[in-house]
């Protein structure tokens, strides 16, 4: 499980294509405190360290990633030099700074819209299909590994019988910094979970 709260902007270092999909990530992480086998948020993605290591360029670990993460996912879009948002497994005792995140991803949505609104960036996002009903304002939403808070939802036609959801969410300097939003463009495509709690509620819903 994951809180949502961004550790470290690491970057691929190689990518190796094998029967999976191999990531050589760097990290400002020390390899003595990465353990194999140990979960790590990559941009929202939970993943597996499955080696890792320090040289000259600095620390590193890799990950595998199968045909079907690349699909479902935006792992396959990453080249050598992508910047992806880091996060480790949170632990008992840590504090709770964004929500609970499982660290897999629903869908791929797109960035929209990028516009100043005050010191922060105002961000407007199209939802994957099917995903705009666990949307909600004020509610939390995990982009690209991001703890963020939905301002406001808007649902568009969309075809016969059919609507889009677009959804604005507020980023502030500080965060800009700290992650990989201050770099992010409009077109981009993102890794997207939809809160925990929202996906319950309309399970049940739909029961009664």
């Amino acid at each position: 499980m994951f809180t949502g709260i961004v550790s470290d902007v690491g970057k691929v270092r190689s990518i190796e294509k094998r029967g999976d999909t191999r990531f050589v990530i760097g990290t400002v992480y020390e390899p003595d405190s990465m353990l194999l086998g140990a979960s790590i948020a990559c941009s929202g993605c939970c993943l597996t360290v499955v080696e890792k290591g320090s040289d000259a360029h600095g620390n590193w670990f890799a990950v595998d990633a199968s045909a079907e993460t690349l699909n479902c996912t935006v792992l396959g879009e990453w080249a050598e030099g992508t910047p992806i948002n880091l996060e480790r497994a949170l632990k008992a005792g840590d504090e709770l700074g964004g929500h609970i995140v499982s660290g897999h991803v629903d869908g791929v949505g797109e960035i929209i819209e990028i516009r100043a609104d005050g010191d922060s960036k105002r961000f407007v996002f199209e939802a994957p299909e099917g995903l705009g009903q666990f949307i909600a304002a004020k509610g939390s939403v995990t982009l690209d590994g991001t703890s963020l808070t939905v301002n406001e939802v808007e649902d568009l036609p969309s075809g016969a019988n059919s609507t889009r959801t677009r959804f604005g969410v507020n980023i502030i300097p500080h965060t800009q910094v700290v992650t990989t939003w201050g770099q992010a463009r409009v077109g981009q495509r993102i890794n997207l979970e939809i809160d925990m709690l929202a996906r319950y509620v309309a399970r049940l819903a739909k029961k009664e």
